[in-house]
């Protein structure tokens, strides 16, 4: 599948699995724009789609803040953005809901779900005119399995669903295809830090709060970041699929 000739916007493009997926879409031809709050975790990250002979430019860029993403999307007015990838996201607080505060919900919500709604606000036009164009947000399985002492990361990934399929039924139509990808856990920073959390909370090791995470998953292991910036790239090849969910959890099922 080739993406020669389109230019793709990841947000949390500093960020590992941004990244992968940045490398991944420039594997296959895209002209990749990265964008988030880190200039040296964005550079880095261009620096390694470049070394493969890619084309990258990077833009810093608070996904929740609307004067923000505002100037985002003047400064890169001159480009012809028909992939955009909602990639930004927090994980939160890892504590039982009543011991979450007002701010600490909030805060998770305006970057997983709000951040979304702004890029779309401001990226979504010229794809609507243009008649062409592709959404693909990072969701979670978290949004459609219980996860304990999460509230605030899997109702935002709940609320992401539901933001992708009805964004479908009015774009849809127009040319533009609205998929959200929903990865499990996948190895790296976050999941180790969440591990951590989930191991001071209940007691446990730290070995047996990861133990117990990824008993639940069919395939008994985490996922990788390259698996999930290869079924984004896999989800572009798929020409009908609009305002579905891609499940890439490694059979990650509800606790029983």
């Amino acid at each position: 599948m080739s993406l020669d000739g389109r230019t793709a916007l990841v947000t949390g493009g500093g960020g590992p699995l941004g990244g992968a997926c940045a490398l991944a879409l420039s594997r296959a031809g895209a002209r990749m724009i990265l964008v988030g709050r880190d200039r040296r975790a964005l550079d880095d990250a261009a620096t390694r789609v470049d070394k493969e002979g890619g084309e990258t430019r990077t833009a810093l860029c608070d996904v929740s803040d609307p004067e923000s993403v505002r100037a985002l999307a003047a400064e890169l007015a001159d480009e012809d953005v028909s992939l955009l990838v909602n990639n930004a996201g927090v994980a939160g607080p890892v504590r039982p809901l009543v011991d979450i505060r007002p701010d600490e919900w909030d805060d998770v919500f305006a970057v997983n779900v709000r951040g979304v709604y702004l890029m779309c606000r401001a990226f979504l036009p010229p794809m609507v005119a243009a008649g062409r164009g592709d959404v693909v947000n990072v969701s979670s399985v978290s949004g459609k399995r219980p996860l304990l002492n999460r509230t605030p990361y899997t109702a935002s990934k709940m609320a992401l669903l539901g933001l992708t399929r009805t964004l479908a039924g009015e774009v849809g139509p127009r040319g533009v295809a609205v998929n959200s990808l929903s990865p499990g856990p996948v190895r790296g920073r976050r999941m180790d830090r969440n591990f951590r959390l989930t191991a001071e909370l209940t007691g446990s090791t730290l070995e047996e709060a990861e133990r117990d995470f990824v008993s639940r998953a069919a395939l008994g292991r985490l996922v990788e970041e390259g698996e999930v910036a290869q079924a984004l790239v896999a989800m572009l090849a798929m020409p009908g699929l609009c305002g579905a969910d891609i499940d890439l959890s490694a059979g990650m099922i509800a606790p029983a």
